[in-house]
C-alpha cells in the first residue's frame, strides 16, 4: 500500500497545502503528523518529537490544551457556522480592543493574509494613495501587493517574488532593508507623497527572529506620519505571543492599523485587523471599503481563541514563556560554543531562531549570509534525535508554555549531540 506521502504527491501540489511543509528548504521527506499533546508531536509511525514548530505559532499553550479542546467541543455541539452574528464574536472583539493599544474597532477574518490585505486596502482608501512601503524579508501574507521580497516560504524556496504577480502591481510596493533608518528616510524623501502606508513586523519572524533595533520602529512611524502615510503593524505572529496585548503594547507603539492572527485562534483559522475608529468606519457596511467572509468570526475559532486568551491573561504566563525561551537560547549557544560551532540565538518571548553566524542578524541580507548548509545538518540531526525544529533557516521556532524543564533539557541534550557532529 502506498504511503500517505506518496498518496499526497499525487493529489496535492508538491504533496502539501503550504510550501514550507514540503521540507524543500532542508531536503528530505516530511513526516506525517498524527496527533499532538502538550509540547509533543507524534507521527503516523508513533514516533514522538519535541515540537518547536507549534503550527507556526498559534499553539502558545501547546497541543490539545484541555481548556481549548473543551471550548471547541462545546461550541461544536451548538453548531459550526450560522451566517448571523454570535456572542463569541463580540466577546473576542471586546477582548482584543481592551488589550491592544489603538484597536478601537476590529474585524475578524480567516487568515493573516486577509488581515494585511484589507488593512492596506483601508490605508489606500483613507489616503487616496497607491504605494506601500515594506521591509525585505518580512512576509505579510501571499496577496499580490506584499509578495515582494518576502521572507518565510518564499525565501526558503529561493523565489523572493512570486510568478503571477503583475509587474504594474509589484511596482507599487517599495522595499527597504529592515533596521535601516536611513533607507526609510530616503524612501520617504523620494516617494513620501505617494505612500499610503508602511507595514512592518515589530519583531520580524519570517526571516527567522530578527527584533527591531532600539528606536527603529519609532523612526519609521515618525517618517510615515510626517508624510501623511498610515502605520500598519503586522502582529499576526507577535500578537499575544511576545506579551499580553502584543508587541504594540510591549514597545508602546501607536499604530493606525493592527493585524492579528495565530494566537487569537489557538490553532483554528482566524485573524483580525483593526485600528483607529475613523479608519475602520471606512469598512463596509459603514463605509466604501469592501471586505467580507462567510466564515469570518466562526464560532469554533472564536471559542478556541477566547479560551486560549483567558489562560494567557492569568498572572505570570508571559514571565514563564520568557524564561523557557531564554533557557533554550542560552543553552543552545553554550552547547554550540562547547563544540566550536559558530551560532547565535536571537529571541523574544515565545520566538527563537538559531543562526549559524557570529552575531545576531539585523536584516534579511545578514540572515541569508548565515551558514545555511550547517543549519540543514542541524535540522536533520535534531529531527533524528526527536526534536522537530522549523524546516527552514528563515523560520522562527516557537517555544510554548507546554515546554517544561524536561522538554528543554531533552532539547539541549539533543543539540549537544548534534553540535558535536557538525
Amino acid at each position: 500500500m502506498a504511503s500517505v506521502w506518496e498518496r499526497a504527491l499525487k493529489v496535492l501540489p508538491g504533496g502539501v497545502n503550504s510550501p514550507v511543509r514540503s521540507f524543500r528548504g532542508v531536503g528530505g521527506q516530511p513526516f506525517i503528523a498524527e496527533r499532538g499533546e502538550g509540547p509533543y508531536l507524534y507521527d503516523e509511525d508513533g514516533r514522538r518529537y519535541i515540537d518547536y514548530v507549534m503550527s507556526y505559532g498559534p499553539l502558545i499553550l501547546g497541543h490539545a490544551h484541555p481548556t481549548v479542546v473543551a471550548a471547541v467541543q462545546d461550541a461544536a455541539g451548538r453548531g459550526l457556522s450560522f451566517g448571523t452574528p454570535t456572542r463569541a464574536e463580540v466577546e473576542m472583539a471586546e477582548r482584543l480592543t481592551g488589550a491592544v493599544p489603538g484597536l478601537e474597532l476590529v474585524r475578524m477574518v480567516n487568515s493573516g493574509t486577509e488581515a494585511t490585505m484589507t488593512a492596506l486596502r483601508v490605508a489606500r482608501a483613507v489616503t487616496g494613495r497607491a504605494r506601500v512601503l515594506k521591509f525585505e524579508g518580512c512576509y505579510h501574507g501571499h496577496h499580490d501587493t506584499l509578495l515582494i521580497k518576502a521572507g518565510s516560504g518564499a525565501a526558503t524556496l529561493g523565489v523572493p517574488d512570486s510568478e503571477g504577480v503583475p509587474t504594474a502591481l509589484a511596482a507599487l510596493t517599495l522595499t527597504v532593508p529592515y533596521n535601516d533608518a536611513e533607507a526609510v528616510a530616503a524612501c520617504f524623501r523620494t516617494f513620501g507623497q505617494e505612500i499610503a502606508a508602511v507595514i512592518f513586523e515589530p519583531v520580524a519572524g519570517n526571516m527567522g527572529t530578527v527584533p527591531a533595533e532600539p528606536g527603529f520602529l519609532e523612526t519609521v512611524a515618525r517618517a510615515a506620519r510626517a508624510a501623511g502615510a498610515l502605520v500598519v503593524v503586522d502582529e499576526v505572529m507577535t500578537g499575544f505571543r511576545v506579551a499580553w496585548g502584543g508587541a504594540t503594547r510591549l514597545y508602546a507603539l501607536e499604530p493606525d492599523l493592527v493585524c492579528l492572527g495565530k494566537v487569537i485562534g489557538a490553532g483554528m483559522p482566524v485573524a483580525a485587523y483593526g485600528g483607529r475608529r475613523p479608519y475602520m468606519e471606512r469598512v463596509a457596511p459603514l463605509g466604501g471599503v469592501y471586505q467580507a467572509g462567510t466564515l469570518s468570526g466562526n464560532p469554533l475559532a472564536m471559542a478556541a481563541g477566547l479560551a486560549q486568551l483567558e489562560v494567557l491573561s492569568q498572572p505570570g504566563q508571559y514571565q514563564r514563556l520568557a524564561a523557557v525561551t531564554e533557557a533554550l537560547a542560552v543553552g543552545l549557544e553554550e552547547r554550540a560554543r562547547r563544540h566550536g560551532v559558530e551560532a547565535v540565538a536571537s529571541w523574544r518571548p515565545g520566538m527563537l531562531t538559531l543562526f549559524f553566524r557570529a552575531t545576531p542578524p539585523k536584516n534579511f541580507a545578514e540572515v541569508a549570509a548565515s551558514d545555511l548548509s550547517r543549519f540543514r545538518r542541524f535540522f536533520h540531526g535534531m529531527r533524528e534525535a526527536g526534536v522537530f525544529w522549523p524546516p527552514s533557516p528563515f523560520e522562527t521556532a516557537f517555544p510554548s508554555l507546554a515546554h517544561d524543564a524536561t522538554a528543554v533539557e531533552q532539547t539541549l541534550a539533543a543539540a549537544d549531540q548534534v553540535f558535536r557532529a557538525l
